[in-house]
């Protein structure tokens, strides 16, 4: 089963660049988990506004859960902490 994901993150302040790097070492880290990234976009992060938004897909739940304890990805968990204020994750569909 396909899981899809449009992810919003919102970054400190004075880290948008930050966010940026961090999310290019993670997400380079998806297709090793039967991942991809469908769509990727930012805003100027203005009233309140998430700075990136992303559209995230795996083939499975299991290539998912695989993302998320790669020991790569938690490595980085001081620097997704500095970068990163807040992430909001919602399950999707696409129509």
């Amino acid at each position: 089963m396909t899981v899809r994901l449009c992810v919003l993150l919102w970054a400190r302040p004075g880290a948008t660049e930050a966010l940026i790097e961090y999310e290019d070492k993670v997400l380079a880290l998806l297709d090793d988990h039967g991942g991809r990234v469908r769509q990727r976009a930012r805003t100027g992060g203005e009233e309140g506004a998430p700075t990136e938004i992303q559209l995230i897909e795996f083939t499975s739940q299991a290539g998912y859960d695989g993302f998320l304890t790669d020991g790569r990805r938690t490595a980085l968990s001081d620097e997704r902490d500095a970068a990163i204020a807040r992430t909001d994750l919602y399950p999707v569909e696409l129509v």
